[in-house]
């Protein structure tokens, strides 16, 4: 009873509220959400704290990345919901920390861009669908429209690293297959001038090693026995020796090619020789051995032939995009299918003038020591020529540090302070990971050469965002219907 009796107090002291109202007001009869905010305003020092909070801005009611600075509504009429500074606790920033930002230069936040880098800003603080803050943009940090201000701690997140640019110099190796040869300098074709037998063979098979002055073969040839009695009746009548002129019948045996030791032979010997000991005429291995013991041979017809293997000739075949790197004399190394372990050095003696018009290659002959004979000839190698052998250095950086589309190069150079500039380079020449810098960078300047792409991407934003600023200044504030 006694609850009844103050629920019926306070009841007629709201419809004595309202009636005198009307009595001493306009006429009108005040609304009932008039009167509860009127009767509850005084009575409570939370709800007077609620009417001095600061509202950030408005959002969609349904929760839709949909924002206005001002009061708004939805299409179907529904008011934007009001967020408070109090409820974005990460978006509220304290005083004491606004009034160091302006000490430090900072100045005032132009808008706030999307955290991953997307094309995406926000004229107030916000966040991502992952969560994710906004990052704040301010005054000043875009006058510079040729650097990028990227954050201490991303560029550790990032694995931003940097590397100087120094003169160093670029190895090119060129790198082609190749085949031993004999050297053709040293080949040696034995023959006889005249008609002749084959006796005896000392050398009878292939693949063997002679020196010179080693008895080859044993022959008999009249057109020799004939010479040789010529020069015995000539002998007495000829000219002095004295007189720097020859016997007629010792130069017919010189023209018959008969070397000098068989010409001693000759002299030395009181009778003509009836057959002759043909001695090597070079130290070489046999490559070839054509000659029978009983056979007869024509007068040019090839019996030995003889190769001194102690210099190889190797040769490579060159693609034609690199041939024009290769120049006499350049340093290379060798390694032999047989001896993969074991490089040999050589050195480029020769560049043939033309193309293989089928492989598109070119032949590169490269001369190699070969004392011990290890080397076959036709053996299989791999060779690299250095093709940077004595050229002067140039400014290279590592190959990473270059960001190319094709038509444009650039590398992003360090300025300091989380300052970074994407600058377009020319290029030059590439090796051994290294790419020559022309034109665009001076030595000792740092560039980026792991995570660029990010700070690239960065950069691509920022102009972006400058071109799309530069014909809308920022949103006005929506005015409520």
């Amino acid at each position: 009873m006694h609850k009844i009796l103050i629920w019926g107090t306070a009841v007629a002291a709201v419809l004595a509220g309202a009636i005198g109202g009307y009595r001493f007001g306009a006429g009108q009869w005040p609304s009932w959400h008039s009167v509860a905010l009127h009767s509850t305003s005084g009575s409570s020092p939370t709800d007077a704290a609620k009417g001095s909070r600061t509202v950030l801005y408005w959002k969609h009611p349904d929760g839709h990345a949909d924002f206005a600075l001002a009061p708004k509504k939805t299409a179907d009429g529904r008011d934007y919901v009001p967020v408070y500074e109090d409820q974005e606790a990460d978006f509220k920033e304290p005083k004491g920390q606004q009034t160091a930002k302006a000490k430090n230069g900072k100045g005032k936040v132009l808008y706030y861009r999307n955290p991953m880098g997307l094309p995406d800003a926000s004229p107030v603080p916000k966040k991502d669908w992952m969560g994710m803050d906004y990052i704040a943009v301010y005054e000043g940090e875009e006058a510079d429209s040729s650097t990028v201000k990227v954050s201490l701690a991303k560029v550790q997140r990032s694995g931003v690293r940097t590397e100087a640019a120094e003169m160093r110099r670029i190895v090119r190796p060129v790198r082609a297959p190749a085949v031993a040869k004999p050297d053709e300098r040293t080949l040696w074709s034995v023959t006889l001038r005249t008609d002749s037998f084959i006796e005896e063979l000392y050398v009878n098979e292939t693949g063997k090693h002679v020196r010179a002055g080693d008895r080859l073969f044993r022959f008999y040839s009249r057109e020799v026995v004939s010479a040789q009695i010529d020069y015995r009746l000539s002998g007495a009548s000829s000219v002095p020796a004295s007189r720097g002129i020859e016997p007629g019948g010792l130069q017919r045996l010189r023209n018959l090619g008969l070397p000098d030791t068989v010409l001693n032979q000759i002299r030395a010997s009181p009778t003509p020789l009836m057959a002759i000991d043909w001695p090597a005429p070079v130290t070489g291995v046999v490559m070839e051995k054509k000659a029978i013991a009983g056979q007869m041979v024509k007068a040019g017809e090839e019996l030995y032939r003889l190769a001194d293997l102690t210099s190889i000739w190797v040769i490579a075949d060159v693609a034609e995009q690199d041939i024009g790197q290769v120049r006499f004399g350049m340093p290379a190394k060798i390694a032999f299918r047989a001896f993969p372990d074991q490089p040999f050095d050589g050195r480029v003696s020769f560049v043939l003038h033309e193309l293989d018009a089928r492989t598109r290659t070119g032949k590169v002959r490269i001369e190699v020591k070969n004392p011990e004979h290890r080397i076959k000839h036709e053996m299989y190698a791999d060779v690299e020529i250095d093709a940077a052998a004595g050229e002067a250095q140039r400014l290279a950086v590592p190959v990473s540090a270059v960001i190319d589309s094709g038509n444009r190069q650039v590398v992003i150079v360090e300025r300091g302070e989380g300052l970074f500039e994407p600058r377009p380079v020319k290029l030059g020449l590439r090796g051994d990971g290294f790419v020559e810098i022309r034109e665009g960078l001076k030595a000792g300047e740092k560039v980026v050469v792991a995570a660029n792409f990010l700070i690239d991407a960065e950069s691509n934003l920022r102009a972006a965002l400058r071109g799309f600023t530069a014909d809308t200044p920022g949103p006005a504030p929506e005015t409520k219907k």
